[in-house]
């Protein structure tokens, strides 16, 4: 991908995790990086083709971001997913692209819905996995539910401080 679709997806993530799918749209993207609106389409013809582009780098780091190293525990899992829900909120205050996707999947295209529930459902195999044991699944369900929620907390709260409260209990 070229340099100007890298930034277009930049300000879009940006939008999106601060406003939802409606935060943004071509014209704004292109007034800000001072191209035309047509020249958006060139990269993404649609703006869910866009979104869902978004989603799959933003996925993609979020699971590099996790990645299991060897010897790991169940604590150390939930605490590798709970450092990288933070180090999002602590790096620029918004919420993960998922939680505020996630909020709205009953009426985004199929091709962002897609995204949402393959980011989910990888991370609750991951997590299941990792955790392992005859509850790891619902404790995984009960880790991605805690961290989305502790972030949707720090936004209703400006504070980040929330989130820390709110996931406490995790590890």
């Amino acid at each position: 991908m070229n340099e100007t679709a890298e930034r277009l997806m930049d300000l879009a993530e940006v939008r999106m995790r601060s406003a939802g799918y409606g935060g943004f749209s071509f014209r704004d993207l292109a007034a800000e990086i001072g191209i035309k609106s047509a020249s958006v389409h060139h990269h993404f013809p649609t703006k869910a083709m866009m979104a869902a582009a978004v989603a799959r780098r933003y996925g993609e780091r979020f699971f590099a971001a996790v990645a299991r190293p060897p010897s790991e525990t169940a604590e150390d899992a939930i605490a590798a997913y709970r450092s990288a829900f933070k180090a999002a909120l602590d790096r620029d205050g918004l919420m993960c692209l998922f939680g505020v996707l996630g909020a709205e999947a009953g009426g985004l295209s199929p091709e962002v819905g897609d995204e949402i529930l393959f980011f989910f459902r990888r991370c609750i195999e991951d997590l299941t996995q990792r955790i392992g044991g005859a509850d790891g699944e619902a404790r995984a369900f009960q880790v991605i539910a805690t961290l989305e929620g502790g972030m949707m907390l720090a936004r209703a709260y400006q504070d980040r401080e929330a989130f820390d409260q709110a996931v406490r209990g995790l590890v």
